[in-house]
């Protein structure tokens, strides 16, 4: 496997920056445009309290957007993937305590949110899997580019790169 990944490691880097930044992307450019549906989204978790989810649900969108062309373009990748993962385990840590609690919420990830209608509870619990299981692996891609920032097509470029001009 190491040696897999020091022969692959900057294509792999150059994929993950691209999942892992289209994803907050698409997540943000579909929720920015509409603040009022993104902040009742956050609140229908019930976790903060509404004033600072109306707070959150307005300026997560563009952080999620900034953070995702950072990755994309390949600037302060490291920073960029510890927020991410950031943002990943508070989505991971929302989607859990809302699925303990009952709530029967569309999570709001890509637009929309809010309450679902009760009758639809198995379909909620398996779509909450679904969403941790999603975030998961975002998760360990904003891990693997932690470790691993340095890629092709990165603005960015390594300080061993730079000294072999």
């Amino acid at each position: 496997m190491k040696r897999f990944n020091s022969r692959y490691q900057k294509s792999i880097t150059f994929i993950g920056r691209l999942i892992l930044g289209a994803t907050l992307i698409a997540a943000g450019g579909l929720k920015a445009f509409v603040p009022a549906e993104a902040a009742s989204a956050v609140a229908a978790y019930k976790i903060l309290p509404l004033q600072m989810a109306h707070v959150v649900g307005y300026a997560l969108p563009w952080l999620e957007m900034a953070i995702g062309l950072l990755l994309i373009i390949g600037i302060s990748i490291r920073m960029a993937s510890v927020v991410a993962g950031g943002i990943m385990v508070i989505f991971i840590g929302a989607i859990i305590s809302v699925w303990a609690r009952g709530l029967l919420i569309d999570c709001g990830c890509f637009g929309g949110g809010g309450a679902i209608d009760p009758s639809k509870a198995a379909a909620v619990h398996r779509t909450y899997a679904v969403e941790i299981t999603r975030d998961l692996g975002l998760l360990l891609v904003a891990l693997y580019l932690y470790f691993f920032p340095h890629g092709i097509f990165s603005v960015e470029k390594s300080a061993h790169n730079n000294e072999e001009l």
